[in-house]
């Protein structure tokens, strides 16, 4: 697949590392560039069997202006939350170049950083799920809609 654009995706304010290295696993098999966490730090785990540490990095940041003045240029912030001014990720179409911000378990993104986000996307149903499902979901939706442009460019060709 074209691997054109890139992005990176992140929890604030994680409850557990666990999701962080779900979140990690999945963002090295869905083709992500980085992930990232903000206010607290991941540790390896044992079950980590891809090695994912060798292939997508994962930055610590203690703040969210810590995490903006690392952020590659030209990457606008998607928070992904329960919002009523949300975009249902169904009609979404992903930047060539995104930063996904996923809030905490148990209570989502800071009102800080809502504000921060250029776009906020929200998953179907009414109630928070796993931070790294979430994630996961993100991601795969990425995926699954640039493969799907790829194809019919091909096809149109």
């Amino acid at each position: 697949m074209n691997r054109r654009g890139f992005f990176g995706i992140g929890i604030e304010h994680t409850k557990t590392h666990q999701n962080v290295g779900t979140l990690w696993r999945t963002a090295h098999l869905l083709g992500a560039s980085f992930v990232f966490t903000v206010g607290r730090r991941y540790k390896q785990q044992a079950t980590d069997t891809f090695k994912t540490t060798r292939h997508v990095p994962c930055w610590h940041f203690e703040t969210l202006d810590q995490l903006r003045d690392h952020c590659p240029l030209g990457a606008p912030f998607v928070g992904i939350e329960l919002d009523p001014t949300a975009e249902p990720i169904g009609t979404y179409e992903h930047p060539q170049q995104a930063v996904y911000l996923l809030g905490a378990e148990d209570h989502g993104l800071s009102n800080e950083a809502r504000r921060r986000c250029h776009r906020l996307i929200v998953l179907p149903g009414d109630r928070s799920m796993n931070v790294a499902v979430a994630g996961s979901i993100v991601m795969f939706d990425r995926w699954q809609k640039r493969a799907g442009r790829i194809e019919r460019a091909v096809a149109a060709e």
